[in-house]
């Protein structure tokens, strides 16, 4: 199923109200880290950060998610 895409960026977009932002786990701060690293960038950008809040917070369910996300491409 294709996500709903938008034409404004998510950088243009205000922040959501009401909810309150929490820090990335340690571990979704490693695999946003890897993503990047993986796409050739020196560090993760916002859409790295963005695909990382969206991971589970435990340790091994990121290695997981990173584990799928490469064998899909």
């Amino acid at each position: 199923m294709p996500m709903p895409t938008s034409k404004t960026p998510p950088w243009k977009k205000p922040k959501p109200r009401g909810q309150r932002s929490q820090p990335l786990s340690p571990a979704q701060k490693a695999a946003a880290r890897q993503r990047a690293e993986e796409n050739g960038r020196p560090y993760p950008n916002l859409i790295d950060n963005m695909w990382a809040v969206r991971l589970p917070r435990g340790e091994d369910a990121a290695d997981r998610a990173v584990a799928d996300d490469t064998t899909e491409e």
